[in-house]
């Protein structure tokens, strides 16, 4: 994959985002294009459904860069972060030399801990010259224990990692790296110094309707309308769970697909369960308050 140059400033960084589909704003473009050109990981807070990972996406897909994904999850370690040893093909090449009457030690171990057995995990295959530069996404860091943060350190300040048996591996081009977290636990001060930060707020209705505009064309622009006012409102509610873009996109899609053309309590009533994720927030909603809901949202 080719990789493309980066943008020249803040408009070009928006237009950037633009061609692939991401409506953002202007101080999110600025974030992005400073952690481009200072290289620096661009950590992202905020809700679930904002955008954050998609941000990633569609820099390796403008940059023509490969995409480099770490899921993060409780229980995450080196060994699936960062690299692992083959030991089938380890245990198979040791018989081998045996076989073969190798009896020096020093030089079967040097054998088998070489680049040909080493598994690259996702940080690794970040920094790795083969298939070009990349952008790294560390996806829901918060979802990590706290002393996995610590495997980060190196990587985010020098672009490398050490691997005992092998010494000490560099990148040759910084990867792009874009961190997000949904804040269900607080990410330690000496990761986010090495970080650019920005906060991705929910959009406005001026934006949440252009995004709608882009990611679901299907749906009619009256519906569209009354699904953003519908969700703005909602947002404004004492929610367990407030709705993201992303279940705005699937619930404007759904409705679409059903044939709406604008919104009815019934409608809103079968459907709530592709915009609300919680029984507690659909029961709270259905009925009398969905119908007051739809009532505002055409008015508007």
């Amino acid at each position: 994959m080719d990789a493309g140059p980066l943008p020249a400033g803040v408009d070009e960084t928006l237009a950037l985002l633009a061609r692939g589909d991401y409506v953002a704003d202007r101080a999110l473009a600025t974030a992005v294009h400073l952690a481009l050109k200072m290289q620096r990981p661009l950590f992202l807070e905020g809700e679930a459904g904002v955008g954050k990972t998609e941000i990633a996406k569609v820099l390796s897909k403008t940059l023509g860069r490969r995409m480099v994904r770490l899921q993060c999850y409780d229980g995450l370690d080196l060994a699936s972060a960062l690299y692992d040893w083959n030991y089938t093909r380890q245990l198979l090449e040791i018989r081998l030399a045996e076989a073969a009457g190798e009896r020096d030690k020093d030089r079967l171990a040097k054998g088998i801990f070489d680049r040909r057995f080493l598994i690259e995990r996702p940080l690794l295959q970040a920094i790795s010259p083969e298939g070009g530069p990349a952008v790294l996404l560390i996806d829901e860091l918060d979802r990590a224990d706290e002393p996995f943060e610590a495997f980060l350190l190196e990587l985010l300040a020098d672009w490398q990692v050490t691997i005992p048996e092998l010494g000490t591996i560099r990148a040759a081009e910084p990867p792009v790296v874009i961190i997000t977290s949904n804040r269900t636990r607080e990410i330690h001060d000496a990761l986010r110094r090495r970080c650019l930060y920005h906060w991705v707020d929910f959009p406005d209705a001026a934006r949440e309707r252009a995004i709608l505009a882009l990611k679901a064309p299907q749906a009619a622009e009256r519906l569209s309308f009354q699904v953003v006012a519908f969700v703005q409102r909602l947002r404004q509610m004492d929610l367990f769970k407030m709705p993201g873009v992303a279940e705005t996109i699937d619930w404007c899609g759904a409705l679409a697909h059903l044939d709406a053309t604008e919104l009815d309590p019934q409608r809103v009533d079968e459907t709530l369960g592709v915009l609300l994720k919680y029984q507690d927030d659909i029961a709270r909603i259905r009925g009398e308050q969905a119908a007051a809901l739809v009532a505002e949202a055409k008015a508007g």
